[in-house]
């Protein structure tokens, strides 16, 4: 998750997170690679798992990771009220997560990139291995959900 940077030294900047809270972040450029224990993109990973541990974003995702949408056709497919799903949107949004496109005077929605819709599919495939069994990602007929 990227959030929104302010002004501060050039080794240190202070970004809005996704609650709106207020924090200082290491320069992303201050270590090369971001898959390390003690990398500064561990706790920016767990904003990431944070802001996806709603079923309702989880939804969300998943109706975006194909097309674009406006607000009132992912309400009717998450089954939740415009303003609420419009409330997640914005969540997703301050996270980097979603962008929107203006049509006259619709909004479409559609995810920023190809990771949340990896990362969702990866935990649901995950999940599926809580079911026991060989799960469905699992078997090699072409139409397996890999």
């Amino acid at each position: 998750m990227q959030p929104e940077a302010a002004e501060a030294s050039p080794a240190r900047r202070e970004v809005v997170l996704g609650d709106g809270n207020r924090t200082e972040r290491a320069a992303a450029d201050a270590v090369t690679c971001g898959r390390h224990p003690d990398s500064q993109y561990v706790e920016l990973a767990v904003e990431v798992f944070a802001m996806l541990a709603d079923a309702t974003r989880v939804r969300i995702i998943l109706a975006l990771r194909d097309d674009e949408l406006s607000v009132n056709h992912l309400a009717d497919i998450v089954d939740k009220p415009a303003a609420a799903v419009s409330q997640h949107l914005a969540k997703l949004r301050l996270a980097r997560m979603v962008t929107t496109r203006q049509d006259g005077t619709r909004v479409f929605y559609r995810l920023a990139d190809e990771h949340a819709r990896q990362l969702v599919a990866d935990a649901i495939f995950q999940a599926e291995h809580t079911l026991g069994g060989i799960p469905r990602h699992h078997h090699t007929h072409p139409t397996a959900a890999r």
